[in-house]
């Protein structure tokens, strides 16, 4: 299991070329992809969004490369006569307007843009296509060291927390049985004092327990809660699990909350309070993984 959040870089070199390609990546839904590359290299980014969609499965990804062209290469100018000449008319009629001195030479035509273009030796980057990729697998195989990294840690802890959410959950169960019976004698005490000796209709008290027993009645979601937290375990022994994961932890905040409203008993709702609060460290800490 990985985290979304790395960073990787690599190199490739050889006596003609120099490629640098770097990749960050944090969380995100789904995998977004972001890349600055140089002109030159622009063909084929799609090939290295396709070395990214290969490794990774979710982030946002931000890929940087830089690029240095070592060879000896002789220059090719060529002259675009006709911008030349548009040039050279305008400033003869602003010349002639204006009464100013037409001071053009061949040195300002050579500056201005467009005039004078380098058209090189060499305009076939396809050779660079490989280098490229391989360059940028490289970055992300070392990107995922990172990600692999920081998911472990990111697992260890969320696994921590969820020792403590099944100690929580034990405590509930142990403590639900007794909610009925808490309630019962409560309620008994409170009419034997308010009727003062006078007999009372056991039968509609063991009614009202009853209703009480079936409106508290928790079971379900304490079973539920156990099926989720072995689920849990499977899911984090898994790749690419992260989204699972999170709709996982909503389930768990779905049991938690009916259990703080059902509870009726001031110590299971503590402990379905403190099952909330763990529940929130492990969804925060879910967001970042893959």
């Amino acid at each position: 299991m990985k985290s979304m959040t790395g960073y990787g870089r690599a190199e490739y070199k050889d006596n003609f070329i120099e490629i640098l390609v770097e990749v960050r990546s944090v969380n995100n839904r789904n995998l977004d992809i972001n890349a600055k590359m140089p002109r030159v290299l622009v063909a084929f980014e799609d090939a290295v969004r396709k070395c990214i969609q290969a490794k990774l499965l979710r982030g946002r990804v931000d890929v940087f490369v830089s690029f240095k062209d070592n060879r000896e290469k002789a220059a090719e100018l060529s002259v675009d006569y006709a911008l030349a000449e548009s040039y050279l008319t305008a400033a003869k009629q602003l010349s002639e307007r204006f009464s100013l001195e037409n001071d053009y030479t061949v040195s300002t035509l050579m500056k201005l843009p467009e005039i004078v273009k380098d058209t090189g030796a060499f305009e076939d980057y396809s050779e660079f296509e490989a280098p490229l990729v391989q360059a940028a697998n490289a970055a992300l195989d070392a990107l995922n060291v990172m990600r692999a990294a920081e998911g472990e840690k990111l697992v260890r802890d969320i696994e921590s927390r969820m020792e403590t959410i099944r100690a929580t959950v034990d405590e509930i169960a142990l403590r639900a049985p007794a909610v009925k019976e808490d309630y019962a004698r409560k309620l008994k005490e409170r009419i034997s004092e308010a009727m003062q000796g006078v007999g009372y209709d056991e039968a509609r008290l063991l009614n009202e327990v009853a209703f009480f027993a079936d409106k508290s009645n928790i079971d379900e979601e304490i079973t539920r809660l156990y099926s989720h937290i072995s689920q849990f375990y499977r899911l984090t022994k898994k790749d690419g699990a992260g989204k699972q994961l999170a709709f996982l932890i909503q389930e768990f905040n779905r049991e938690a909350n009916t259990i703080c409203s059902k509870a009726n008993d001031i110590e299971v709702t503590n402990c379905g309070l403190k099952l909330k609060g763990e529940i929130e460290k492990i969804r925060e800490q879910v967001q970042n993984i893959e």
